[in-house]
């Protein structure tokens, strides 16, 4: 199969020129610095949304990384360009990124970054320019624990998943509650991992998808291999996202006062 390299061919829904995240036009959509409350905590998150979003995709680094993620943003720019909003969030606050740094355990606890994935994922709903539109996860290494985990929990209320290079096996006893359906990638060169993935694959209940991307290592960093990644998550999002949309239709507001609908 031959993928398309993310370019201004892909921007906007299906065409045009690239939507510019830096410097938004009011009218087609924003760019913000947010704060979210999760267990007496302050986290910190970039949200950008074009105008009309196919679907939110709210995105769980892996271990060691955060919101600055140069692979994360290269994505969630391609998500921006195919018409998705995205939300990128640190789970950990600076404070435990320091000690982190240092004892390397808050990383790896899966329970307590799921937790904060909720907690973002409610924050994001309860904000009016989300409402009635539908939220996937974007994981990455431990990430795509925490957001199968996430997914476990909040069920239908997450659309969709995407792993990269993720440890979905960290998630353990909740890969079978996990009803978004899932798309796992993993690079060719990423031997132990790839059968890791297989192993969870394996313990999903959902619709689900294992994607080997041939001559790809753990990070996705040889030339061409993360376009791959964005193009393939684009694709499953948008479908999925389409997917919810037909399952979940939003409601029609009316106005009973005078008849008219709005």
């Amino acid at each position: 199969m031959k993928v398309e390299k993310p370019s201004a061919r892909k921007a906007g829904k299906d065409a045009g020129e690239p939507w510019n995240p830096v410097d938004p036009d009011p009218e087609e959509g924003f760019s913000r610095t947010v704060h979210i409350r999760s267990e007496g905590h302050t986290l910190t998150g970039d949200w950008i949304m074009p105008r009309d979003p196919l679907g939110i995709v709210l995105f769980a680094h892996g271990s060691g990384s955060s919101r600055h993620s140069r692979r994360n943003k290269a994505v969630a720019r391609y998500l921006v360009g195919r018409g998705m909003g995205t939300l990128l969030p640190d789970l950990l606050t600076p404070v435990e990124e320091e000690v982190d740094s240092v004892t390397r355990h808050l990383r790896f606890d899966i329970p307590l970054l799921a937790r904060r994935l909720v907690d973002a994922t409610h924050w994001l709903k309860d904000q009016p320019e989300a409402r009635e539109i539908p939220v996937g996860y974007f994981g990455a290494s431990t990430g795509a624990a925490a957001a199968l985990v996430a997914a476990g929990i909040l069920r239908e209320g997450v659309a969709v998943v995407v792993s990269r290079g993720g440890r979905p096996d960290l998630a353990g006893n909740s890969l079978p509650h996990v009803t978004s359906p899932t798309l796992l990638l993993v690079g060719g060169n990423d031997l132990v991992v790839e059968q890791l993935n297989r192993k969870a694959l394996s313990q999903l209940k959902c619709t689900k998808e294992l994607v080997i991307i041939p001559g790809a290592s753990h990070l996705f960093e040889e030339a061409g291999m993360l376009d791959q990644v964005a193009v393939r998550a684009a694709d499953w999002f948008s479908r999925q996202f389409a997917h919810d949309r037909e399952s979940h239709p939003a409601p029609v507001a009316t106005d009973h006062e005078e008849g008219v609908e709005r």
